[in-house]
């Protein structure tokens, strides 16, 4: 039998593991959204907005220049022409030092952001300091380049140990747990949480209140509880609409399994209890503050996409719109999915893992959580956004429920050999 120690050798392995293969790159990560996080981390160390413009731009430039020298050196018709590099970087600095003067000398300067973009567009991220507040103490002990990067090997090992934990917690082998944690790095929701965006801390923060799910009814109730509740309240300040999503579903999948183990003549499960009423106060928590604070609603969330980040007219009718657009991406994205049905296929493997023997009201919750993934994809119908990051939170499922479907072939693997070894030893008494 393997020691606790043993175990979480085999843990901080793979952590170290992952975190030397993302020296590959160590650049090149950020979307045009990183530069509004980074801008705001800056403000909230204290830079001006000119201080923290030059350093946003002067590391979203770089990645862009390197992104461009890569591109090139493998390209076949340009791989041994000049480096553009120095040009792409210049050509960038130029450009977006333009638009943020052009703003600034206008009067945008209020706010933690940089003025990227539109102010409307801008309010939107001001509404979520949470992940700024995570950047801070990375980008002041290491710098810009090597504090993000950091940053995003923190919080995705964070993620892959909270997986482990999890299915630790549902008394699952430690080999289980481990291939779970390294198929979080491994797939999607790995590359995605190492960029510097929010979805990091929103998978970390999902996962923190899965774990509180699986404590609860495991029997540690008050200690689920508070976990649950916590990883809510800090999804609040990273991104409000994950916050209720995640309350919505996990209030839906407690009350789903306490009319199921009512109906079958059992007492409900405290536990279960708990997370449900816990998940249904952090939805009507997450709409009060939302409307105190007045944060950008959802119909603003639509003009947004639906203008092209408020770049046109708003639109009149914007609901019968948004779900002619709805009926349109899914039918597109299943179609595409068809076509390559790995995501799909994963999800199916998945959802029979968790489903499996006595871990079904466990299996609920973890369904509750990906459905949040399918919940901001459903908000945000954009098929151009970069690998299907919104949906992101969907690969939970596989991440979970695949380590729990192998689990009996992983359990052989351990007790033939030990079988073995005592067989062994037997004979030679």
């Amino acid at each position: 039998m393997r020691t606790p120690s043993r175990q979480r050798t085999r843990v901080l392995v793979l952590v170290a593991v992952f975190a030397l293969l993302q020296l590959a790159n160590v650049t090149g990560r950020d979307t045009p959204d990183s530069k509004n996080y980074l801008s705001y981390a800056l403000s909230l160390r204290g830079e001006g907005k000119h201080e923290a413009a030059a350093v946003t731009i002067a590391y979203a430039c770089a990645g862009e220049a390197s992104t461009a020298a890569r591109r090139q050196s493998v390209d076949v018709l340009r791989f041994d022409a000049p480096d553009p590099g120095r040009r792409i970087a210049a050509e960038c600095r130029k450009r977006q030092w333009r638009e943020v003067d052009a703003r600034l000398r206008a009067g945008q300067t209020g706010g933690h952001t940089v003025p990227f973009m539109p102010e409307r567009f801008m309010r939107i991220f001001e509404a979520r300091p949470g992940y700024p507040v995570f950047l801070v103490p990375f980008i002041t002990l290491f710098g810009v380049t090597w504090g993000v990067w950091l940053a995003g090997v923190a919080v995705t090992a964070a993620g892959g140990v909270l997986v482990f934990l999890i299915l630790r917690t549902r008394r699952a082998p430690a080999g289980v747990c481990l291939t779970g944690q390294a198929l979080y790095y491994v797939l999607p929701c790995g590359t995605t949480a190492m960029r510097p965006m929010t979805e990091g801390l929103m998978l970390a923060l999902t996962l923190a209140a899965v774990w509180g799910c699986a404590l609860a009814l495991d029997g540690a109730v008050r200690t689920g509880a508070w976990l649950v509740g916590g990883s809510l309240a800090a999804l609040f300040t990273v991104k409000h609409s994950q916050a209720l999503f995640l309350g919505l579903c996990l209030a839906g999948a407690g009350a789903l399994v306490a009319v199921r183990h009512r109906r079958r003549g059992r007492p409900p499960v405290p536990g279960v209890v708990v997370v449900a009423v816990v998940g249904g106060f952090g939805v009507l928590g997450t709409l009060v503050l939302a409307r105190l604070l007045h944060l950008p609603s959802e119909s603003e969330s639509l003009q947004d996409l639906l203008t092209h980040h408020f770049d046109r007219p708003d639109r009149a009718r914007v609901w019968p719109e948004f779900l002619r657009l709805q009926l349109n991406f899914w039918a597109e994205w299943l179609r595409r999915q068809l076509w390559e049905p790995l995501f799909v296929a994963a999800l199916a493997a998945g959802a029979w893992g968790v489903a499996r023997g006595r871990r079904r009201a466990f299996g609920v919750f973890v369904l509750g959580a990906a459905c949040t993934g399918v919940l901001t994809q459903a908000g945000h119908p954009d098929i151009t956004i970069w690998g299907e990051r919104l949906i992101v939170l969907a690969w939970l499922l596989p991440v979970l429920g695949v380590p729990l479907l192998l689990e009996p072939v992983l359990r052989d693997r351990v007790t033939l050999p030990a079988q073995e070894g005592s067989d062994r030893a037997h004979s030679l008494r």
